[in-house]
């Protein structure tokens, strides 16, 4: 009886044999040790990764030493090359801005000789205008000269305006008189009443105004 009261049972009091036991059990001391270690290497990883973006370099800066570093394994014909495109490219925009105002040039220049010629020949021109307006060019050699005439000044851009009825213009009507008259439908303010002598341009230029007579 004493010896079954100072020995235990197995299992009884044995306080080392039982922890033992449930620690390596699932979900004992060691397993939540283990975990814990796991999630505290988990947390130093990320807290390793967000440094690491933070320190990293902006898109700007990884394109900018992208383009550096490709400046620098260019080839230097590669870069000659580009050189001479540019230096090409800037030639053939001059030569064409050139040619455009030598066009332009041209053209006012020839404007201006066929605006004299004809300038001097306005008399002539009255003179032709005035007789078909008497009926003296109905027929005959005069009609067919006069007509030979106005044919090769149209070719060259010679042109005759003025009409009764239209609107008055100061920069191609020269008034030379002011009558009473009744504006035609469609006109308001100053029109012209009678072209005493036409206006003759080349192109764009005003080689004589037209010479009316206007009311309103």
């Amino acid at each position: 009886m004493a010896d079954a009261q100072n020995n235990p049972a197995p299992g009884e009091g044995d306080n080392s044999f039982a922890g033992g036991v449930g620690d390596d059990l699932p979900g004992g001391k060691n397993t939540k040790n283990v975990k814990a270690s796991e999630q505290n290497a988990a947390g130093e990883n990320l807290q390793q990764q967000a440094d690491e973006a933070e320190s990293a370099s902006t898109p700007d800066e990884v394109a900018g030493e992208a383009s550096e570093s490709v400046e620098e394994n260019e080839h230097p014909d590669t870069k000659l090359a580009a050189e001479r495109l540019a230096d090409l490219q800037r030639l053939q925009a001059e030569y064409v801005n050139y040619r455009n105002r030598v066009e332009r040039d041209r053209a006012r220049e020839k404007e201006t000789t066929i605006g004299s010629v004809v300038e001097s020949l306005i008399p002539v021109l009255d003179d032709i205008e005035l007789a078909r307006q008497h009926g003296d060019l109905t027929d005959g050699p005069m009609s067919k000269i006069a007509s030979k005439l106005e044919t090769t000044l149209d070719r060259y851009g010679v042109a005759r305006f003025g009409e009764a009825g239209e609107a008055f213009d100061p920069n191609v009507h020269e008034a030379l008189m002011h009558v009473e008259a009744e504006a035609p439908e469609g006109v308001d303010g100053t029109f012209v009443v009678q072209v005493l002598q036409p206006g003759y341009k080349v192109g764009e230029r005003v080689v004589r105004a037209a010479r009316v007579s206007v009311a309103g």
